[in-house]
């Protein structure tokens, strides 16, 4: 089964930015809609941003204007590039991958903002 492998988080001071990567093990991730999504502590998982495999991007209402979500799938990897964070965007951010009925997790990245 493939694999997803996020990187890039870490600490950054609000105001700052952070470019998420996703790489996956599957030569056809181009056909796969990828998302990503981040939990907070106590809170639920929720929706951050997504693309599907024809490159239309979706993003959740808190992000927009602030969060680009792109793809290369040459190297079949989905990039989150986040901009003016805030400290309510701390939590661990997770890739997930979907085509028909197969779904794929990363292990997720610990994004924390603070000062």
């Amino acid at each position: 089964q493939a694999q997803l492998v996020e990187s890039g988080g870490g600490l950054v001071q609000p105001g700052g930015s952070l470019r998420l990567s996703c790489t996956a093990s599957e030569s056809a991730f181009n056909e796969y809609s990828v998302g990503w999504y981040r939990q907070a502590p106590g809170k639920q998982r929720e929706l951050v941003a997504q693309i599907n495999s024809a490159g239309t991007m979706d993003y959740a209402n808190s992000v927009k204007g602030r969060f680009t979500i792109s793809r290369d799938n040459a190297k079949n990897t989905v990039y989150l590039q986040m901009n003016s964070l805030k400290t309510e965007a701390t939590a661990v951010y997770y890739c997930r991958a979907s085509i028909t009925v197969c779904t794929i997790w990363g292990q997720g990245t610990q994004v924390t903002v603070s000062s």
